[in-house]
């Protein structure tokens, strides 16, 4: 589990082509923190207000829900 660097998140953004903020946060927890694996990347946003809010508006309860998700992408 890592603390999000939110600074770093907005310029991530700022080169991604994404328009979905949400995708590109997953893009960014796998690309700066080298975080593959759905268990870790929902910990992290668990454990994260911005990122609780993120995953409550989309349903997503639990690592394999996140899972789930990130096969949609």
């Amino acid at each position: 589990m890592v603390k999000i660097n939110w600074d770093e998140f907005k310029e991530y953004k700022k080169g991604s082509h994404r328009e979905d903020n949400f995708a590109i946060l997953l893009d960014f927890m796998k690309s700066y923190y080298n975080m593959l694996h759905p268990s870790d990347i929902f910990d992290s946003l668990d454990c994260d207000d911005l990122g609780k809010m993120m995953l409550k508006k989309r349903s997503i309860n639990d690592a394999e829900d996140l899972e789930n998700y990130l096969f949609k992408l």
